[in-house]
């Protein structure tokens, strides 16, 4: 994964890290840069520190530490050396560049009105690699359709960071628009119109208006679009049968979400939470939660045999249980079972990144 990102980093830093074990490299999710302090990476599921000659380590003395000078080198890199130009992702936190790959920020921010107008002073990096993998919704899609209108369900998917939700929806995205549904019940339906809000450039990695990553035939993307604005202008503008959108949670996604499934569209969503009681306890998920807007959810969790798939029936009524069994199991410390449960392990050619 390394050679997919190399071309954004400065040349000494790509030459610690190609000094890396093989598979180490080919497992590379994160690259963690901090001025003056360890090189961390997150691979193969794990963290660990490199240092200078590529070994690996868990132990952060004898890392390998970027200078200032690397870290400024890399600001200009992954900003195209126009800082200014990037104000408004500076603001939200991150970079997102071609190829779907997202460098989050840290350092010290700048307020107006005591908003977030920007960081400034910029001393922690990290690089997060996409990657695509075709199939790794293919098992689970069979259990996500609507038969009665011959698509898929409205569906929320739920994981803790780096579980895989993007590339998840991303491949639901592309089974959805070419009619690969995978199930003898849909036998003879043809591929959905989708609308894909992606607001951080992650899902499509559109490059001047046009995705890098196969999405589909029949799907339209709205880039660098703020989620709740986007799926009203899909709706009014380009009249999808299925929106996709990553990491909903604001009040003004619920809204849009409603708006959507009263105009007939199914809405694919993803959120962070591990459980759904955690889900639940978010204001914006329990009222969609409530009010039934999912009839689907999923959970994805990773594991060592590969990609951990639970689809859940979201129905008002089996979304209350659920939640309220999960809840009283994690208070006396067993593990939740929800309701009508399946799970899928994509194995070997389904693993994913970020």
């Amino acid at each position: 994964m390394l050679e997919r990102v190399a071309h954004l980093l400065p040349s000494e830093l790509t030459a610690v890290l190609a000094r890396m074990p093989a598979k180490a490299q080919e497992g590379l999710e994160e690259i963690r840069i901090r001025d003056n302090r360890p090189l961390e990476v997150w691979t193969l599921g794990v963290s660990t520190f490199v240092s200078s000659s590529g070994s690996l380590s868990d132990n952060p003395e004898g890392a390998y530490k970027p200078s200032f000078e690397l870290c400024r080198k890399l600001l200009e890199r992954m900003t195209n050396h126009s800082v200014y130009a990037m104000e408004e992702e500076l603001r939200r936190g991150f970079i997102t560049v071609e190829g779907g790959h997202r460098i989050g920020l840290a350092g010290r921010t700048v307020l107006e009105e005591g908003r977030v107008r920007g960081i400034r002073d910029i001393g922690g990096f990290n690089v997060r690699i996409a990657r695509d993998v075709t199939g790794v919704a293919g098992q689970s899609l069979p259990q996500l359709i609507d038969r009665s209108n011959r698509t898929i369900a409205s569906t929320l998917i739920i994981g803790a960071p780096r579980q895989g939700k993007t590339t998840y929806i991303r491949d639901l995205a592309r089974a959805i628009s070419y009619g690969r549904w995978q199930s003898p019940q849909a036998l003879g339906w043809s591929g959905r119109k989708v609308g894909i809000v992606d607001e951080r450039s992650e899902i499509a990695a559109c490059v001047r208006g046009v995705p890098t990553f196969d999405v589909g035939p029949r799907t339209d993307v709205m880039d660098a679009c703020p989620k709740a604005e986007g799926m009203m202008m899909m709706i009014r503008s380009m009249s999808p049968e299925v929106l996709i959108v990553d990491e909903i949670g604001r009040d003004e996604d619920v809204e849009a979400i409603r708006e959507a499934v009263r105009a007939g569209v199914s809405v694919v969503a993803t959120a962070h939470a591990g459980e759904w009681e955690e889900a639940a306890a978010r204001p914006a998920l329990k009222r969609l939660l409530q009010e039934g807007a999912f009839a689907r959810g999923v959970v994805l969790r990773r594991t060592i045999t590969g990609l951990s798939v639970k689809v859940v029936d979201l129905s008002a009524a089996a979304a209350a249980a659920s939640i309220a069994t999960g809840s009283a199991a994690r208070a006396a410390g067993h593990s939740a079972a929800s309701p009508r449960e399946p799970t899928v392990t994509a194995r070997a050619g389904d693993s994913h990144a970020p």
